[in-house]
């Protein structure tokens, strides 16, 4: 059984600026056809419009209605303490 790649994105809505730090994770195995994306953490105001395998497709829905791909909106979070 691979081991899931967990990390932190911020999200930002193209839309109103609404901003929150998301968790997800993936299989962290190269090989792999489907790495099993998965968004384990939302915050507030976020939703999961379509689930996907991939970052690139899995879609996600502002509370303002907006709808965009995770990974457009997503940018690496910074260290956090």
């Amino acid at each position: 059984m691979a081991l899931r790649d967990r990390f932190s994105k911020k999200l930002t809505c193209p839309q109103c600026g609404n901003t929150g730090f998301a968790e997800a994770s993936e299989i962290d195995d190269p090989k792999r056809k489907h790495p099993g994306f998965s968004v384990d953490h939302l915050p507030r105001g976020f939703f999961i419009q379509r689930p996907s395998n991939h970052q690139e497709t899995c879609m996600i829905k502002c509370e303002c209605g907006r709808k965009f791909p995770f990974r457009s909106v997503a940018e690496a979070a910074a260290a956090r303490d």
